[in-house]
């Protein structure tokens, strides 16, 4: 019994290593390519400035964007790599192949058909998001040019759903077989082909980078869509999968994934709803307020993506295996150290933005046509953002477990609770209060954490193996090592970062760098003090790279 129970203890501990293992290593793939996302944002704002012309386009790209959560990155890839997993360990490869190709087929008809109706309905997509800003002829800032360009992008960008549909199919094949390099790193694939591709377009089209040049970067994005699906062709070439077109759609498999996909379409992008509702709503505050809120959003997704989203990436395939024939002794410790991670992580992530909002902004994107007040207008969004961070990022981890224990309907019904309050809250903060575009940042962080509350609360019912106990003593441990860092933080912001637009760009990255180090060495020793696991396994995994 005792070698047993050595064994088990032994494999835990070896599958834990290589959980967080294959978590740093999409984290690493995730950063670079949210680095390079921040890097077509300041492309943007430092070419065209935060104003009328910059938020057409992000008014443009919302809607195939927000497809792209819907059906792609969210309750597709979610519905996808839980059925496939399972599929993999019960019926082996062969069968996995075979739905994986009937739903590679399906997704290009369907997505197609969409691709066509969101064409022709370009006009009326813009009209309605840009409603909010026609009861007051005071808050028209868009001119009638401005909207027919913003139909142009919409028609133009609208099959980018189409090319992100099937590559994040192809990443659940990927993460399934337990491949995550690659999978990670199509979207840096994306942001340099919609950088490099839509810069050259625009350039030719209106060399002096004119309204017209956005055009250009929408016929980018389509190119960096085609990057990011044509790059994990080798990887899945290797992995054995070959495609072949099946229109035998007829089957349990699919059946499955069509279910999960059901409620996943709300419950998974409940967020990415209330950004476009957000967008909506900013276009009546004001010229300007969509793009400070989209810079604000693009820096918050910079912890998201690179720890929350790549928590989830690694922990859903093991959860799906956990819940074959029901919730195992494994699935509870799982989900909690996924979220026990994103704690560790996007904590001081989330002190950091707050705290240092304005010299991050100043540093990323003062330049150009980026002016002082768009600075001091998109860090009061970021700062409101922020109170949402944590909870935003452990959404990514929690709601796909409920659809590997077939049991969706939860976040959906959740999720259209949040919805409410989000439109709620919006209409009471902007037309009630009358308060500006940081209001809005602020219900996202609202809506985002009355949603993880009440699915974490659900999920207990369905978990013992959570241990609350356990997270929120880990909870205590790093609000003390981040109250730690936070002094840093408000001490740099007092005798440091005094003169941002008199301060040189060098001078500034070297302040905030050093700043940065120093509050995170902080926040790390703190949680050593503190004891938390988290901390030891990232320091011993560094150490073993550098042994090597």
């Amino acid at each position: 019994m005792c070698l047993e129970n050595g064994r088990a203890s032994h494999f835990q501990t070896l599958d834990s290593l290589m959980s967080a293992k294959a978590t740093w290593k999409v984290s690493a793939a995730v950063m670079a390519s949210r680095v390079l996302g921040l890097a077509r944002e300041v492309m943007f704002t430092t070419i065209f400035g935060a104003g009328a012309a910059l938020d057409c386009f992000q008014l443009a790209f919302r809607v195939p964007n927000l497809l792209r959560d819907l059906f792609a990155e969210g309750a597709l890839s979610q519905a996808f790599v839980t059925t496939f997993s399972k599929k993999l360990k019960s019926d082996g490869d062969e069968s996995a192949w075979l739905l994986a190709n009937k739903m590679l087929t399906l997704v290009t008809v369907f997505m197609s058909i969409v691709t066509v109706i969101g064409v022709f309905a370009a006009p009326w997509i813009v009209d309605l998001l840009t409603l909010l800003a026609r009861d007051d002829s005071s808050h028209r800032v868009y001119s009638p040019q401005d909207l027919t360009l913003t139909v142009t992008m919409v028609r133009i960008m609208y099959p980018f759903i189409l090319l992100v549909s099937l590559a994040a199919l192809v990443m659940g094949i990927l993460n399934a077989k337990n491949v995550f390099g690659m999978p990670a790193l199509s979207s840096c694939f994306f942001n340099l082909g919609s950088m490099i591709g839509g810069a050259a377009i625009g350039y030719w089209m209106d060399p002096h980078w004119g309204p017209q040049s956005l055009i250009g970067f929408s016929i980018g994005v389509l190119i960096g869509g085609l990057a990011q699906l044509v790059c994990q062709f080798p990887a899945l070439w290797k992995t054995g999968h070959r495609f072949v077109a099946d229109f035998k759609w007829r089957d349990p498999g699919v059946a499955q994934i069509l279910r999960l996909m059901g409620p996943a379409v709300i419950s998974s992008s409940v967020v990415q709803i209330n950004v476009v509702v957000n967008s909506m709503f900013a276009v009546h505050v004001g010229a300007g307020a969509v793009s400070w809120l989209n810079c604000a959003f693009r820096l918050m997704q910079l912890p998201i993506g690179i720890f929350g989203v790549a928590v989830a990436t690694v922990t859903l395939p093991a959860l799906s295996r956990a819940a074959i024939g029901g919730v195992s002794a494994e699935f509870g410790p799982t989900l909690r150290k996924g979220l026990q991670l994103v704690a560790f992580l996007v904590i001081p992530s989330t002190i950091g933005l707050a705290a240092l909002a304005e010299p991050i902004i100043s540093v990323i994107y003062e330049h150009g046509n980026f002016t002082a007040m768009q600075r001091v207008e998109t860090a009061r969004a970021l700062q409101a953002y922020g109170y949402g961070l944590v909870f935003y990022a452990a959404l990514k981890v929690l709601q796909p477990a409920f659809y590997a224990i077939d049991k969706r309907w939860f976040p959906m019904m959740v999720s259209f609770l949040a919805l409410g309050l989000n439109l709620g809250f919006n209409y009471f903060f902007v037309y009630v209060l009358k308060l500006g575009h940081e209001s809005l940042a602020f219900t996202t962080s609202i809506t985002a954490s009355v949603n993880f509350l009440l699915l974490f609360i659900v999920m207990r019912k369905f978990t013992p193996g959570l241990e609350v106990g356990k997270l929120l003593a880990l909870l205590g441990k790093l609000l003390f090592a981040g109250a730690a860092m936070a002094a840093v933080c408000i001490a740099a912001n007092h005798f440091v970062f005094q003169n941002l637009e008199k301060t040189n760009l060098i001078v500034k990255v070297i302040q905030l760098g050093a700043t940065i180090g120093v509050a995170a060495g902080v926040y790390f020793v703190a949680s050593k003090i503190m004891r938390v696991s988290e901390a030891e396994e990232a320091l011993n995994m560094v150490m073993r790279k550098m042994r090597r």
